[in-house]
């Protein structure tokens, strides 16, 4: 259904991805992953047209209907929400739309009027055969959260999050044939995510989706493409699936590769003891052609490179961590939350969940004093000392200075060969950490970010979901990171492999400002609650 033929891009003399060439079947829904900057979003584009290649060419079976999630979530400002989900088939939203005009406006003595009025008829009856355009596009602005009384407001009204589910559900109402996802699950909540994968399941075209949730990536694709060294493989299975089968093959290249290494130290030793010696020149030459056929770089490992994360306390967590009291906060008319209390014991690992909208980030904010309550209290124990990742953080990390130096500008103590080492351990080598911190990407802030919280070296650790923008292996180890600390945590996230990792007790803030507590892991909530 979808095919490249010797695909190529490169930007210079840097190479994304060189000669791919593949074939996508129907039926089959492949996860699209790679170390950051590996062109995967790149690949996506071209795949959908947005993208001219250097080199090749992309396929699509006549007659395909081909979707790409929009990443503009400010292009339809004037639309309503249901004429934005709707702008998804934009043969039908232009037929809805002249007819619309012409039965308002026309002049139905007119010949030509009532011949273009059966012309968009039957362009509404191809597109729409059962007439229910209406009813799906309801039904996916309910399921994504936004209720009838908000179906015919602006776009402009809506946050960025809530605009970038429009734009899913744009894309989901067209049902393509090729349906291609650039991170779907973004600003997305737990129980959307597990809405969005059961939809994409029944997908029966063809699927591609780049995502660093790897709960959804198993949850939903049959294949995985890995783009690694300008190439691109493909696996049978899930992404646990490739991550065994990728391992298992890492460890055997890495077994073939010291032992070139070693073919080729002996080598070179004898060619350099005995190409002086007449009896033994021929030998040598032998060696030395056998040396000149042994390609080491050919024996490449993955080029992903895994980032290592470590909280270390400066000092024992006591066991007054965290009581809170009758926590009470409004916006306006708006009631986040009435009446919150909860204690945090030493040892508490939080997970503090619950849908978008629920007051979780409010909450943080609250705890950690940059905004006010309306009623109640709160206080830390006195060995507390506490460290945050806010979710605004891309936008907070910021300024026309080196990486290192924004870092020192929270602590002067601070020693510059630690504050390189940490941020070494975040994958920045010694060239990156010059760059100014303006000109980082978000993943690249998040981990910057990170490395701060790392050389705070506090006893109690704060995160409003730090794992958007990183990538999967950067979310794996900051799982284990958390593990491993030896102090309190509280982290609002929806990935569900990093609550797995983690959480040793569960916050849910449900819709009507109740809370759920509940001490266990995620998988005991999930079998107790459903979700």
């Amino acid at each position: 259904m979808l095919s490249t033929v010797n695909l190529t891009q490169r930007y210079g003399k840097r190479v994304l991805f060189d000669k791919i060439s593949m074939t996508l079947d129907q039926g089959k829904r492949y996860g699209l992953i790679g170390a950051n900057g590996a062109g995967k979003s790149t690949f996506m584009k071209i795949l959908a047209g947005e993208l001219e290649p250097s080199d090749g060419e992309v396929q699509i079976q006549p007659g395909a209907k081909l979707g790409m999630l929009g990443q503009n979530q400010y292009a339809f400002e004037d639309f309503t929400l249901k004429d934005a989900v709707l702008y998804g088939n934009k043969k039908l939203y232009d037929a809805q739309k002249e007819k619309e005009r012409l039965y308002m406006e026309g002049d139905f003595e007119d010949d030509a009027v009532n011949n273009r009025l059966a012309e968009l008829e039957m362009i509404c009856a191809d597109e729409d055969p059962t007439y229910e355009s209406d009813v799906k596009i309801e039904k996916l602005l309910e399921a994504l959260g936004f209720g009838a009384s908000q179906h015919e407001d602006l776009m402009s009204s809506l946050t960025g999050g809530d605009k970038f589910k429009i734009l899913l559900a744009q894309v989901l109402f067209l049902k393509p044939d090729i349906l291609l996802l650039d991170e779907p699950t973004n600003n997305l909540d737990i129980e959307t995510i597990g809405w969005l994968e059961n939809e994409l399941i029944r997908h029966e075209g063809v699927l591609v989706v780049i995502s660093h949730d790897r709960h959804f990536l198993n949850g939903v694709v049959t294949h995985i493409l890995d783009l690694d060294f300008s190439k691109l493989r493909e696996f049978a299975g899930n992404y646990d699936d490739w991550y065994i089968a990728a391992n298992l093959i890492s460890k055997q290249l890495e077994t073939d590769r010291n032992k070139a290494l070693k073919e080729k130290d002996e080598l070179e030793k004898f060619i350099a003891r005995f190409s002086a010696n007449a009896s033994k020149a021929k030998q040598a030459t032998s060696r030395q052609k056998k040396l000149d056929k042994l390609d080491i770089a050919q024996i490449q490992l993955s080029s992903r490179r895994d980032p290592s994360i470590v909280f270390r306390p400066h000092r024992d967590i006591g066991n007054e961590v965290l009581e809170a009291i009758g926590l009470s906060k409004s916006y306006e008319t708006k009631n986040v939350f009435n009446d919150l209390s909860f204690k945090v014991e030493k040892g508490d690992k939080i997970a503090l969940i619950g849908t978008n909208g629920v007051g979780k980030t409010t909450l943080l904010e609250i705890l950690m004093e940059r905004l006010p309550l309306d009623a109640g209290s709160f206080k830390w124990g006195q060995t507390i000392a506490t460290s945050y990742f806010p979710q605004n953080t891309t936008d907070l990390v910021t300024g026309d200075i080196k990486l290192y130096d924004w870092l020192q500008s929270h602590d002067p103590k601070w020693h510059i060969d630690e504050l390189r080492k940490v941020l070494g351990r975040m994958l920045f080598t010694g060239e990156e950490q010059e760059k100014k911190v303006e000109a980082c990407s978000g993943g690249e802030k998040h981990r910057v970010m990170l490395s701060k919280m790392m050389m705070d070296s506090t006893n109690f650790l704060v995160l409003d979901e730090p794992d958007n923008h990183l990538d999967l292996e950067a979310i794996i180890a900051l799982g284990e990171a958390l593990h491993n600390f030896q102090g309190g945590v509280i982290c609002v996230t929806h990935d569900r492999e990093l609550i797995d990792a983690f959480a040793n007790r569960i916050i849910k803030i449900n819709k009507d400002g109740t809370v759920i507590d509940f001490e266990g892991d995620y998988e005991a909530f999930v079998e107790q609650y459903g979700h």
